[in-house]
């Protein structure tokens, strides 16, 4: 294991400016999908078999560990595809692919590259550990579990000394943070039945997401729901339990969100990271978790739950249709060059006014995710407190910009 303390975070990636967001942010591994079979198919933009090199490249800079997600049902008319994208993973030093379909795993142990057992797989119990483990060094146990069942399936490895193929103890992963499903670790058929889309195959449509009533159909009566999103779930978060969820033993921590915006990566990367480092300080306390807590707010969320580890049974049902982020962005502009002996960059305002005083964001392929509080700028090459559209902007900075980044500002949600 890479990780920089007791537990190793693993940050998702649905393209390059989330990658290099988690890079940034102190993730130790960074899991993403290539090409269409990956649960987030549809979520995100995903990778091509030519960025391999690419993410291994950036990702190997920082050592931090990288993770090929090949977890969907596979067919027969899919193996020729699982082949390929092996092999690719494996030549461009991709560290583990993650898989439930045991066509992957096989073929992954053919060419000698780590497997981690996805979720999907709904492990539960000590005696599928070890049948797993003679294809698997990580293995990611069932969201439903209890903090309890967690800890006792760790202590089996440790007493059994239940090894996978590398010869090292079996390391056990959870999902820590993001959004849950309403089915069994994941696996949901209402979208493939309504919609021929499946979620298995990683198109889901988000039945669960949406409003519904309940009608008895020989008189017409309308039940009346006391929360009409009755199948969509609240956002899971540990990190007020963080230190408990470390207690557990597991060495993964796994950070939901392949189809979320960048700086959601960069926000809760970077909040999970200074609890993790805060524990292993001995200075994790109520305080910190506020501060956190707060920061985990202001990007993309349903709402917060424990999910099942602290022994809940069922789940708790979000309110609304989307976020309940505290703030939101707005696109304001574009980089036009960076002007690195000065440290200066220059942006074209294409929408929206800037003032001093806001705070700003850029997003980019390699620029990852910078934030930063407006305090000075030049407007149409003068002083100036605010821009509007039209406007030509310099603003100091101590990181590059490039052309293809993205100029936004924080607003209130």
């Amino acid at each position: 294991m890479t990780s920089r303390g007791s537990i190793e975070l693993m940050a998702p990636a649905g393209n390059f400016e989330s990658l290099q967001a988690a890079l940034d942010n102190g993730a130790d591994s960074v899991y993403f999908g290539v090409e269409q079979l990956n649960m987030r198919a549809r979520a995100s933009i995903n990778f091509t078999l030519d960025d391999l090199e690419e993410i291994s490249r950036r990702s190997k800079e920082k050592n931090v560990r990288t993770y090929l997600t090949l977890n969907t049902i596979i067919y027969d008319h899919d193996l020729s595809i699982i082949k390929t994208l092996l092999d690719a993973a494996k030549k461009a030093g991709i560290t583990a692919v993650i898989a439930m379909d045991q066509a992957v795993i096989a073929y992954a142990r053919q060419i000698d590259m780590e497997v981690h057992i996805s979720t999907q797989i709904n492990i539960t119990n000590i005696e599928t550990v070890k049948f797993y483990a003679m294809f698997a060094d990580t293995m990611v146990l069932s969201r439903e579990l209890s903090l309890n069942q967690v800890k006792k399936i760790v202590e089996q490895i440790k007493k059994e000394e239940i090894k996978g193929p590398s010869g090292r103890l079996v390391e056990i992963e959870i999902f820590g943070h993001g959004a849950l499903c309403m089915a069994v670790s994941g696996k949901c058929y209402l979208s493939l039945h309504s919609k021929n889309s499946s979620a298995n195959r990683g198109a889901c449509k988000q039945n669960c997401r949406k409003k519904y009533t309940v009608i008895e159909q020989e008189t017409g009566f309308e039940i009346e729901l006391d929360n009409e999103y009755m199948m969509s779930p609240k956002d899971l978060c540990t990190l007020d339990f963080l230190d408990q969820v470390a207690d557990a033993g597991i060495k993964v921590l796994k950070i939901e969100g392949r189809g979320r915006a960048p700086e959601y990566v960069a926000k809760v990367i970077r909040s999970y990271r200074e609890a993790i480092d805060a524990i292993d300080a001995g200075t994790f306390n109520q305080e910190k978790v506020a501060g956190w807590m707060e920061e985990l707010k202001k990007v993309y969320n349903r709402g917060f739950w424990s999910g099942y580890y602290l022994g809940q049974k069922l789940g708790e049902w979000s309110d609304i249709s989307g976020s309940a982020a505290t703030q939101k962005k707005l696109y304001v502009g574009k980089g036009v060059h960076y002007f690195p002996k000065a440290n200066v960059a220059q942006f074209k305002m294409e929408a929206f006014d800037i003032n001093i005083g806001d705070q700003l964001l850029i997003t980019g392929p390699s620029t990852g995710v910078k934030e930063f509080d407006l305090t000075e700028m030049m407007v149409n090459d003068k002083p100036s407190d605010s821009a509007k559209k039209g406007d030509e902007v310099t603003i100091k900075l101590d990181f590059r910009v490039r052309a293809s980044d993205k100029l936004y500002k924080y607003v209130p949600a």
